[in-house]
């Protein structure tokens, strides 16, 4: 991991670890979803890996979000559910903010961890080009 790099609480050690070797030599911050209706940390997600692009719904109450900036792109999407090798479709998810020296984000990576078996796995990722970025942050 980098010196500077950050792992919001409830992010699961398994699960940072795996977002942070994916991720290039800057610094990230690692933010866990969490449903902001029920506070639900299980989803099934939607990801367009070649858009970049991901909609999280809650497995408890259905709640829908868009991960990132992920809404301004998501009518020209292509999305499919994401799913574990051992068939199950509901995740820890998280995202590895790639930071600039200023600290504004550059890459968004989403990071899925099964609940069935625990294999953790990057399912989308995209570049960010523009500025201010701190919004992002909090659409995870």
């Amino acid at each position: 991991m980098h010196a500077d790099d950050q792992v919001d609480e409830g992010v699961s050690p398994e699960l940072a670890w795996f977002l942070r070797t994916a991720e290039d030599h800057r610094p990230v911050r690692i933010v866990p979803a969490v449903c902001d209706r029920c506070g639900g940390r299980v989803f099934c997600v939607l990801v367009d890996d070649v858009e970049g692009a991901a909609e999280r719904v809650c497995a408890g109450c259905g709640d829908r979000a868009f991960v990132a900036d992920s809404e301004e792109i998501w009518e020209d999407a292509d999305p499919g559910e994401a799913g574990c090798p051992c068939g199950s479709e509901e995740f820890e998810t998280a995202v590895a903010f790639s930071l600039a020296d200023d600290g504004s984000v550059r890459w968004v990576t989403v990071g899925l961890r099964c609940r069935q078996d625990g294999a953790a796995g990057v399912y989308a990722d995209w570049k960010i080009d523009y500025g201010p970025t701190d919004h992002l942050f909090g659409m995870v």
